[in-house]
């Protein structure tokens, strides 16, 4: 028990560089998607598809796609900023400002002064694309919300796993985003019924995270759980 929170507790996204010339050992690779193969699924539906890349031609054409500047995610990301540890410690939710390049977290940056801190895509010597099925749907899920739920915890296995061999976990959304999608269904050759939710990338990073960049908070047990009824307040006891 007290290895798993362990491992639980010490996740997290590793946004840096990975080493190019160590991809991800087949066997470990295969623990990985196993895990996730295992995930709990509503209704047992099992509605993803892993697509494994690590053909060093298909990395290469994955990194020529542009990165879009989403004007929802700037605008959101901004309200969740915090621009010292103390104001992170004090929240308990949200991201240090300093993850991001500075025209992100500035209200009065223009367009192109936005659009020259886009980041490229980020890849990694092996990558897992992660596709949903949406005819695969749980029976009485409006919107299949409990199909996505499964996504999530197929992710979660698969990054618990990871993070037990030593293996850097990161996911990317905006392979996910719109333009850029299609142009990496084409590349991959994922068929257009199927919508693509997100990539992970999987390595091994090659320096450390910068200091504070990745200050692990969480709310208190004691802020979020209600006993018997809601407001009334008594933690886990």
């Amino acid at each position: 028990m007290a290895d798993i929170l362990k491992l639980i507790q010490g996740r997290q996204s590793a946004r840096g560089p990975f080493d190019p010339k160590r991809p991800v050992a087949a066997a470990d690779l295969r623990s990985i998607i196993e895990a996730g193969r295992w995930a709990p699924t509503a209704h047992n539906m099992q509605n993803f598809e892993i697509i494994a890349v690590d053909d060093p031609k298909m990395l290469e054409a994955l990194t020529r796609l542009k990165n879009p500047l989403s004007m929802d995610f700037i605008r959101e990301n901004r309200a969740q900023l915090s621009f010292t540890e103390e104001e992170l410690k004090r929240k308990k939710v949200g991201v240090l400002a300093t993850r991001f390049p500075p025209a992100w977290s500035d209200p009065k940056a223009t367009a192109a002064e936005l659009d020259a801190a886009a980041r490229p895509l980020p890849t990694s010597p092996t990558m897992l694309f992660i596709a949903y099925d949406p005819k695969r749907r749980a029976p009485g899920s409006e919107g299949d919300f409990l199909g996505v739920i499964s996504l999530g915890c197929a992710t979660e296995n698969m990054w618990l796993m990871a993070a037990s061999l030593g293996i850097g976990f990161h996911v990317v959304s905006s392979y996910a985003a719109a333009g850029v999608e299609k142009e990496v269904k084409r590349i991959l050759g994922i068929p257009e019924s199927l919508v693509l939710v997100y990539a992970i990338r999987l390595g091994y990073p090659i320096a450390s995270p910068p200091s504070g960049d990745y200050l692990r908070v969480r709310r208190d047990i004691e802020d979020f759980v209600h006993r018997n009824k809601f407001g009334q307040r008594g933690g886990s006891a």
